[in-house]
């Protein structure tokens, strides 16, 4: 969340960042939230001078009963009335303390300078050149969903059948070059560039969705087990992050860099009517993240070494993308910049989005209590926190069919993963 005081002295900037967003209907909400400020603020200087009067008043009548000198009853019944008020007001910052936390764990980030102002996803900006390789597809390419079926390695029908709409199931070679491309991605992070592997839980209880900004901002796309209370995590984001909740960090441990697989669950909601063919739209996915703890002076490098991390594996793969800079009506809550990486379909002819690598500053850190002392006896500081894909591998694996696929429908295998599937061709 953003630093109260942060807000109080930048209302303007705060304003201005809502409209980028296109958010402004959420003015009124921070207006709400400095007129509740102020009265908190002042709520405390009365609460203060009331406890100050009992505290006079009580050394008062221990010093009268001591001597023994006059009847202190008029001052222990000043002193109960000074213990109504003092209650009372403590139950009114209560109530206002709690609305002011409603109100801020739903305000969205700041934004960086460098995020172009833009309403819509249309006015993102292409960063860099996209990166093409050649695969020599000079015939009539088809699809993933009718690769996958003439190959039988996704079943989508039989996964609708299990779960619903929107849980594949991959079969045969298909879950093996699945299962090669995720062991491909966490070694790369781990061996080639310094991640420490996390086997995180795949359900959270609240207090994670809340520290990563899911909530409740973003409650109706978990999907929530009653009985228990429990979560399915959309990202391993959360899980991973919280690990350091309610810690106070080693500086000298810092960065730490961590890398998870994870299934990831989102309900989707609200995307109805969208394209929701094959892998383009689905409520089960499997994903290798990135998650980074760092300096604040440090978060910016960061973010543009965890995006050059996520083009690797592309790289590695040949797989043809590009990477936009999102603007500020697309970028998400949490986020101060981000970028998307896309792959490309040959056969849907469009970019598809397979990562997102984004810099949170120290908005998750404020909500997860993450801190450390800059010199390890000075002022704790909060971390930042930043994550990214690196990579999902629904959309991944549809530019991965369509590429490699051959004029006899087979499907060739990249180079860099055939130690792990043990085969060059699926036919």
């Amino acid at each position: 969340m953003l630093d109260i005081t942060y807000i109080r002295q930048n209302v303007e900037a705060v304003i201005a960042m809502l409209h980028n967003r296109q958010l402004a209907l959420d003015e009124p909400k921070l207006h709400r939230l400095l007129d509740c400020d102020k009265e908190r603020k002042e709520l405390v200087q009365r609460s203060d001078e009331q406890k100050a009067v009992r505290n006079k008043v009580s050394k008062e009548v221990a010093e009268m009963k001591k001597k023994g000198t006059g009847s202190p009853d008029e001052l222990i019944a000043q002193m109960k009335s000074v213990g109504d008020d003092i209650a009372r007001m403590d139950g009114e910052l209560t109530t206002i303390e709690a609305e002011m936390e409603s109100i801020l764990l739903a305000l969205p980030n700041k934004l960086h300078e460098s995020v172009p102002t833009g309403r819509s996803a249309a006015d993102n900006q292409i960063f860099g050149k996209p990166v093409a390789f050649e695969h020599h597809l000079d015939f009539a390419v088809k699809n993933h969903l009718e690769l996958g079926k003439s190959l039988r390695i996704l079943d989508f029908e039989r996964g609708a059948k299990v779960s619903g709409a929107g849980f594949p199931a991959y079969m045969g070679k298909g879950a093996r070059l699945e299962r090669a491309l995720i062991n491909f991605m966490l070694d790369m992070h781990t061996e080639q560039h310094g991640y420490t592997e996390v086997f995180p839980p795949f359900l959270v209880n609240q207090e994670s969705l809340r520290g990563t900004g899911q909530w409740p901002k973003f409650a109706d796309q978990v999907y929530h087990i009653g009985e228990d209370d429990l979560y399915a995590i959309p990202t391993a984001e959360v899980p991973v992050t919280n690990l350091h909740r309610g810690e106070m960090l080693d500086v000298e441990s810092l960065p730490i860099s961590y890398t998870a697989y994870s299934a990831c669950f989102r309900r989707e909601a609200g995307s109805y009517g969208k394209d929701t063919r094959g892998f383009l739209r689905v409520h089960q996915f499997n994903k290798v993240e990135m998650v980074k703890f760092t300096r604040p002076e440090d978060s910016y490098a960061s973010l543009e070494e965890i995006r050059s991390h996520a083009e690797s594996i592309l790289v590695a793969l040949k797989i043809p993308y590009r990477v936009l800079l999102l603007c500020s009506g697309d970028i998400s809550a949490n986020a101060t910049k981000c970028y998307d990486i896309e792959v490309w379909s040959p056969a849907e002819q469009k970019y598809l989005e397979a990562s997102s690598c984004s810099n949170f500053e120290d908005y998750q850190a404020r909500r997860s209590n993450i801190r450390f002392k800059p010199d390890g006896k000075s002022k704790p500081e909060f971390v930042h926190t930043l994550n990214g894909s690196g990579l999902a591998t629904s959309r991944l694996m549809v530019s991965l069919l369509e590429h490699y696929q051959t004029a006899e429908s087979t499907i060739r295998v990249p180079e860099v993963l055939q130690r792990y599937t043990g085969f060059t061709e699926i036919a």
